[in-house]
């Protein structure tokens, strides 16, 4: 059976589904009284406000630019009337403003339009821009020549928030045939050497609001008058690539971008919930210690060490996942067990294999009868401390583990982003978002 393609209207309501799944999951858990003591009010409204953009099945498409680049010409264009203001002094956008899109598709769309990223202040426009990008679902990025550093500085900041990007290269009624293919070939050069910048599918001509022209007029008399003509605008092409875009892979380009955003939420509750309740852990890490040491120290079966060393690992991470009160099945504690043992470096392994012979050093020992008492409080001393500091070295990584918001877990957002990657056709731009959101 081949793969779901993201193209496919079924595999994209299941991944819208399997979206609302994980983001309501991660509400009903942090949501609880036993979180409402943590300053996390601000994660869980994002959380809701994420999930309210799903049930509605709102795309954002913003457009950022430096000034004079036509931004908002290409929106009123794309729109088919001047929503926007536009005009011939710098800086007429002074805030982002939206605007509802009636030809999306299968979705509905909000365009928003942006300040001029040279235009203000270097932190602010920073701010605003990741804050603008965070919440879109597609960026367009305007330029109206070859580009400059700035814009290319730009464009690498406006990639960090993971979101697919269309270079709209506008005004090109203003250059000549043979200018206007050389910036063009240079704008591809620059998809193709760029890294993982842009695609040369990903670069669109506009002429938003071509500039007017004086056209020579006959008259039925033979006189001739001259007349300034505004022709219409090019933006059919640009308006075609969104909708089928949207059409094709919207509600999966939704879905993804609502994990993408609930997954920084949970990892900033876990973050908080873990700094909050650090003194308790770290007792909590060290009383299991104390218990393994002992319980391994005075058990004479060498199998059951081991058993027993494993078992109490696996208590200690689901008590530390009820003391955050993240997420944590018996399932997931396993898994992450295991996670710890393979990676840490063959120390955890090396723990097991010695904590094997300094038990089997006991049985020995304990079957000698007197003469083996000496042997059996060494070989037990030496496994203990071994033991001890195994658990401690489990309940530290468990921590870190437990910091980044369990979002591993079987509906959790990380699961679920790779669950919706790897069933998306490798021509779609949802496919060139993998290696970004799992670098």
């Amino acid at each position: 059976m081949g793969k779901n393609k993201s193209g496919d209207g079924l595999a994209q309501e299941v991944h819208l589904n399997q979206a609302r799944a994980s983001i309501r999951q991660a509400l009903s858990q942090y949501g609880h009284g036993h979180m409402r003591s943590l300053p996390v009010q601000p994660e869980l409204d994002l959380l809701k406000s994420v999930l309210d953009k799903l049930d509605n099945t709102v795309i954002r498409i913003a457009v950022f630019g430096l000034v004079s680049r036509g931004k908002s010409a290409v929106l009123n264009a794309l729109l088919g009337e001047k929503i926007f203001q536009t005009g011939p002094i710098h800086g007429v956008t002074q805030w982002p403003r939206s605007v509802r899109w009636t030809d999306g598709g299968k979705v509905q769309v909000e365009l928003i339009d942006t300040p001029g990223l040279d235009e203000i202040a270097g932190q602010v426009r920073s701010d605003m821009a990741q804050q603008v990008a965070q919440q879109s679902d597609l960026i367009l990025f305007v330029v109206a020549g070859d580009i400059t550093r700035t814009e290319y500085d730009a464009l690498l900041e406006l990639q960090q928030a993971q979101k697919p990007l269309i270079l709209v290269f506008n005004k090109i009624d203003l250059y000549p045939e043979q200018d206007l293919e050389a910036i063009y070939q240079k704008l591809q050069q620059l998809g193709g050497t760029g890294g993982n910048l842009l695609t040369r599918n990903e670069i669109v001509r506009v002429a938003a609001a071509p500039m007017s022209r004086q056209v020579r007029v006959e008259l039925p008399d033979g006189a001739v008058s001259y007349e300034w003509e505004t022709p219409p605008s090019q933006v059919d092409e640009l308006r075609q690539k969104i909708v089928d875009l949207l059409n094709r892979e919207g509600r999966s380009l939704l879905a993804l971008n609502a994990l993408v955003q609930a997954r920084e939420a949970e990892t900033s509750i876990a973050r908080k919930t873990v700094q909050y309740r650090s003194s308790q852990a770290e007792d909590l890490i060290w009383k299991f210690a104390r218990y393994k040491a002992i319980a391994v120290a005075v058990n004479p079966i060498a199998l059951l060490d081991v058993m027993g060393g494993a078992v109490t690992d696996l208590a200690l991470i689901r008590e530390l996942g009820k003391l955050y009160g993240l997420p944590m099945t018996n399932y997931t504690a396993s898994k992450l067990w295991k996670t710890i043992v393979f990676s840490s470096g063959g120390l955890m392994l090396g723990e097991l294999g010695s904590s094997l012979l300094f038990g089997l050093g006991k049985t020995t020992a304990a079957v000698t009868g007197a003469s083996g008492i000496t042997a059996f409080g060494g070989a037990a001393i030496a496994q203990a401390c071994l033991a001890g500091y195994g658990a401690y070295k489990v309940g530290t990584a468990a921590q870190v583990y437990l910091e980044q918001g369990c979002t591993w877990g079987p509906h959790g957002a990380n699961t679920v982003i790779q669950s919706i990657l790897d069933r998306v056709d490798s021509h779609t731009i949802l496919y060139r978002l993998r290696q970004e959101l799992f670098h």
